[in-house]
């Protein structure tokens, strides 16, 4: 039973708002969201609500926002559907005008009755379009009923191909661990470009990549890539020196840095030291700026020219990008000076204040060299992605969108009014983490993208396209809503803010045909009822992950026929066990180890006890594997120390989504995985390299056995697929992904 609230003037303004004050946790329990919680977090969204004159002001506020009495910037709409207009907003007989994005014009004279919807008639052209009323401009998003897909990319790629598109397959990599000759000890753009061209020969029409988000070039030590500073722009760390200007540039720059030794030390670490490589990384890179600048740019040279052409294009949004790198490596110059800029001088925490127009003049040289790294940043990923297709690809590269920014960073500095401020982005308490998840990051506020007309969102959206064949969206559940916590509390002292949903998805959908790229959201976790569903409206692929997909009476694992054909499947993700880590227990070891074990109520050893029942698991999975043909019958399973990775590979790869990928830690049997949720500094995450270079990688008999055997593993044929209901997993330690940014 339900008791009644102390305060319903801010559970009414809280709900108003978006927050949900009621909550079901891991245990199927309703939880209820404390007053004091939702007041912060009203504040914190720009609706205070301290006394009864602030709660009535923010009710009038949001009121004003939501009543419909005025136009909003921009409206979502879908190709071949009536557009709803607000009826406080229209009135009837008023003159429209639709001025679409190909130059047509529909006019007309809205009819409706008093008090109801003005309604507008279906438009068959997807686009950004501008409705006109009463000289009130409003931008109409039209989008297509769904993304484009990879069949879509596969009829592109053979437009006379009248066969039905072949079960797909692809790579997944993480960028950083990619080792090549000469990278100075973080993988680079120019591997990722090999990895693309290699694997295309080989049959692959996909390469999903860790995000590729821009840094903090004045503190390398956060590396995270799924805690940038900004969604907008690119890690300058990965740039290849010698792929613009040429070996011997490179090599010259070195030796006038005098980095040469320290170099190659670092391309030799097993792990990536990110503080030493990316300062180093940069020195070198600053001497080609000096040499560039110096020369090519005094002499109008044509890269001078492709420079100044891609800073022209890029706007005032790189240009915030610059001045934010040069400005926090200023301030930390400083002595007390910091780094988040919330905490510099209070004209700095502008960037649109005339002593941050002042920095930038008399920085000017400083800021051009951001510019520059972002230029050649662009380049090295848009050659990799060109590779991709010289190579075959139909998809090619798959960007990793992250779920947020970091609060310190140049997003959240330069799209200030558009950013939630004073809250970090997390997961309540569940049965993963008891506390909760509080990581740091920020995101857009809804209220911030109805009244900015979804600006920031597009742009973003536009970033993380623009040189890709897909995006994968990281916990795309955050779509709906997202857990938000108040700077300084406990994780479990947060709540869930819903987001405009069937707005983001049409406008994911309408970039998407914009940029001809495939959307894959990751829905793993707690997902609501009939969320997988939208998304499949709507054409965006979810994910199955092999140590999920739970047989449908709640013993094994399910046959790779009744996996679901609308998502891409795969072995595993970077948050989650390899099958060699998986079936050794190196997962449940490491847990063990950083204190993420619970004590047992029965006094047992809990990774004794959590290694017997993944022992159990182990056969169920072998059973599942001999079943569906991709284990000899009659063999019992392997031993720990002996994972059975092909039969898993081609276990996942019989599966009937349109597309799989097969991580490189998978297709080389690598027992380590690259991120253990829930630790920092206790786990090497984000930090491991593959132990040899992708020329040699690709030279490997196994491993080119293992691309060979997956290639023709797709071109198998299979039963057609039944969709089975979600079901419970196989066992504890493996019931759910942990939400993690």
């Amino acid at each position: 039973m339900t008791t009644r609230r102390p305060n319903e003037t801010i559970v009414t303004l809280a709900t108003r708002a978006g927050f949900e004050v009621e909550w079901q946790d891991a245990h199927h329990t309703t939880q209820h969201v404390p007053d004091s919680t939702l007041a912060v977090l009203l504040d914190r969204m720009g609706l205070p609500c301290g006394n009864a004159t602030q709660i009535r002001q923010s009710a009038a506020a949001l009121e004003a926002e939501l009543s419909g009495r005025k136009m909003p910037p921009l409206m979502t709409a879908e190709i071949g559907r009536g557009i709803a207009l607000p009826a406080a907003a229209v009135k009837s007989g008023s003159h429209y005008r639709i001025e679409l994005e190909s130059g047509s014009i529909i006019d007309g004279r809205f009819t409706a009755p008093k008090g109801e919807e003005a309604l507008l008639a279906p438009i068959d052209e997807p686009g950004y379009h501008t409705l006109v009323i009463n000289e009130q401009r409003v931008t109409l998003a039209v989008a297509p009923r769904r993304c484009y897909t990879a069949d879509d990319a596969w009829r592109t790629l053979h437009p006379d191909d009248t066969k039905k598109t072949p079960p797909l397959w692809g790579v997944a990599a993480q960028l950083y661990g990619l080792r090549r000759t000469g990278d100075g000890g973080i993988g680079d753009y120019s591997a990722l470009a090999q990895v693309a061209t290699e694997s295309g020969k080989r049959g692959a029409h996909a390469l999903a990549v860790s995000p590729t988000h821009a840094m903090f070039s004045a503190e390398p030590n956060r590396f995270s890539p799924y805690s940038p500073s900004s969604r907008l722009w690119l890690n300058v760390t990965h740039i290849d020196p010698a792929a613009v200007f040429g070996a011997d540039a490179a090599r010259d720059a070195l030796n006038a840095a005098q980095a040469a030794d320290a170099w190659s030390q670092l391309e030799d670490l097993k792990l990536i030291d990110w503080p030493n490589a990316v300062m180093l990384k940069l020195k070198v890179l600053r001497t080609l700026y000096e040499h560039f600048s110096q020369n090519e740019r005094l002499q109008h040279t044509p890269r001078a020219l492709e420079f100044h052409g891609f800073c022209e294009r890029a706007g005032r949004a790189l240009e915030d990008h610059a001045r934010f790198e040069a400005l926090q490596a200023a301030q930390l110059s400083q002595e007390g000076g910091h780094g988040h800029w919330r905490d510099w001088p209070d004209a700095l925490r502008d960037p649109r204040s005339p002593e941050v127009e002042a920095f930038a003049e008399a920085h000017r040289y400083e800021v051009d060299f951001h510019l520059f790294l972002q230029w050649l940043a662009a380049k090295g990923l848009s050659h990799a992605q060109q590779a991709a297709h010289d190579a075959g690809m139909a998809v090619g590269l798959i960007a990793d969108l992250a779920v947020g920014c970091d609060s310190a960073g140049s997003h959240a500095w330069s799209y200030r009014d558009d950013m939630l401020q004073g809250v970090s982005v997390g997961a309540p308490p569940d049965l993963f983490n008891q506390a909760g998840q509080a990581w740091g990051l920020t995101t857009f506020s809804p209220r911030a993208m109805r009244t900015q007309g979804f600006s920031a969102f597009i742009d973003m959206l536009r970033a993380a396209f623009a040189h890709a064949g897909g995006i994968r969206i990281d916990h795309i559940l955050g779509l709906r809503r997202l857990w938000l916590v108040p700077e300084g509390e406990s994780a479990r002292n947060g709540a869930y803010l819903r987001y405009p949903l069937e707005d983001l998805l049409r406008l994911i959908a309408l970039e998407s045909w914009r940029h001809r790229s495939i959307v894959i959201g990751e829905d793993l976790g707690t997902v609501p009822p009939g969320f997988r569903e939208r998304l499949d409206e709507h054409g965006i692929a979810g994910i199955r992950v092999l140590w999920f997909e739970g047989a449908q009476d709640g013993d094994g694992f399910k046959p790779p026929y009744e996996w679901d054909r609308n998502a891409v499947g795969t072995t595993t993700t970077h948050d989650l066990p390899t099958v060699a880590g998986w079936w050794r227990g190196s997962d449940i070891t490491w847990r063990n180890k950083i204190g993420q074990t619970m004590a047992r109520a029965d006094g047992r050893d809990p990774e004794e006890a959590a290694q017997e029942e993944r022992a159990k698991d182990r056969a169920k999975l072998w059973h599942a594997f001999q079943q569906a043909g991709v284990a000899a019958s009659g063999v019992t399973a392997p031993p720990a120390e002996s994972a059975p990775v092909d039969e898993a590979l081609a276990f996942v790869a019989a599966t009937p989504g349109p597309l799989v990928t097969f991580p490189l830690e998978d297709l080389l049997a690598l027992v380590d995985q690259p991120n253990l949720p829930g630790s920092i500094d206790e786990h090497p995450n984000w930090r491991r390299r593959l132990s040899l270079p992708v020329d040699e990688l690709f030279a490997d008999d196994t491993f080119c056995d293992r691309l060979l055997a997956v290639d023709r593993a797709r071109s198998a044929p299979r039963i057609a697929p039944r969709i089975a209901p979600p079901i419970s997993p196989p066992s504890s330690n493996a019931s759910s992904e942990p939400d993690t940014p």
